[in-house]
């Protein structure tokens, strides 16, 4: 089995209006299990959201699961993507109900494997860890003009490098003027989401955003399902939003050890704000604080009161609060708890990202933000 120093990145896609996602979530988990990071973009995919968010995350291999028999329609658009991206380094195999007699034509169109549900899970990840190990880390110097130029293909490869641990070569990149923006809070209260939301409010006011999510590494196999992704993408690409998923690679407070150089890349590349979501945190979990220049700390609707929130640790270090999923009941008396707690210095707001409620005033001083 090929293997290499550092994780393999898989993207892992369903397209079109194919609704069923069991299989591919199961084998998501067990290319978890196995020591490969996976990036999971979720149903209803187009081919050229997909090659873009591959472009962006400069993964080994993207796999599609296809269970609608759409295979010879779907693929070639894939692989049209792929090379009007410039990314056709970059593998595309593809699982699913394909008939055995399409298999020669799929690979003569370019895929790199196909794969029945017949085919092992074992034998998958071979494949997967086989393409991978082709897919060598950029020298800075092939790549820095593309970063100077604004490719975000450069920009992508630059950050696989650091994730890698790979030199640099002694550069350094420009210094910028995005303002940094860390977003944390518990798991489950809808970091995401919001983030989401957030940044496609900073979009319509014509800013530049990019964001960088993290989730937890395995401290048993180094695998990590990178699964924030999925809940900010669109049918189709915002080409002023680069997204990059991160796993915390055993980093502590809620962030990965690479962060601090990936956010100098990001803060050299030119965007006008960076939003950093954290892994789900803990009331100790205030590293952020010292990679960010703001703090926003998400709750939820009776996620504690008064003297929880009165705490040191994660709500001392917040600049500001959003009360998320305020349509669920409890987000009054969680407001009150708040604010009679850190009083009225530091802004809270109420938000639901499923009714799209409280995000426009949140856009609104991350905007003014200095």
């Amino acid at each position: 089995m090929s293997k290499t120093k550092y994780p393999p990145r898989v993207l892992l896609a369903k397209i079109g209006l194919d609704g069923h996602d069991r299989g591919v979530k199961v084998l998501a988990r067990s290319f978890r299990d196995a020591g490969i990071e996976v990036i999971y973009t979720g149903l209803w995919q187009t081919c050229e959201a997909t090659m873009h968010a591959a472009l962006q995350e400069d993964v080994d291999v993207v796999g599609v699961s296809l269970l609608s028999a759409a295979h010879m329609t779907v693929m070639p658009e894939m692989l049209r993507y792929r090379k009007e991206m410039g990314i056709e380094h970059i593998p595309v195999v593809l699982g699913g109900i394909v008939p055995e007699a399409d298999h020669p034509k799929l690979l003569e169109m370019g895929l790199a494997a196909v794969f029945n549900p017949g085919s092992s899970v074992d034998s998958i990840i071979v494949k997967l860890r086989e393409l991978a190990a082709g897919h060598a880390s950029a020298r800075i110097g092939d790549v820095r003009t593309g970063y100077e130029q604004g490719d975000m293909r450069a920009l992508a490869k630059i950050i696989t490098a650091i994730q890698r641990g790979d030199a640099l070569d002694g550069w350094d990149p420009p210094t910028g003027n995005a303002r940094v923006i860390g977003i944390t809070g518990a798991p489950g209260v809808g970091k995401s989401s919001f983030i989401g939301r957030l940044a496609k409010r900073l979009r319509l006011r014509d800013r530049r955003v990019a964001v960088l999510a993290i989730d937890p590494s395995s401290p048993i196999t180094g695998g990590a399902l990178l699964g924030d992704r999925l809940r900010m993408m669109s049918g189709e690409p915002d080409y002023g939003l680069f997204i990059r998923s991160l796993s915390s690679g055993g980093g502590a407070g809620g962030l990965s050890p690479a962060a601090p150089a990936v956010l100098k890349v990001l803060d050299g590349f030119g965007f006008d704000f960076i939003l950093v979501e954290t892994v789900g945190a803990g009331q100790g979990d205030v590293s952020v604080r010292e990679l960010v220049d703001h703090t926003l700390l998400l709750l939820m609707p009776d996620s504690g009161d008064s003297v929880q929130f009165s705490k040191a640790g994660i709500v001392e270090i917040a600049n500001a609060f959003v009360i998320n999923k305020c349509d669920l009941p409890g987000a009054d008396s969680t407001h009150a708890q708040l604010l009679s707690s850190v009083g009225e210095d530091r802004p809270i707001w109420k938000a639901s990202t499923i009714r799209d409620e409280g995000i426009d005033a949140v856009a609104d001083w991350v905007a003014a933000l200095q």
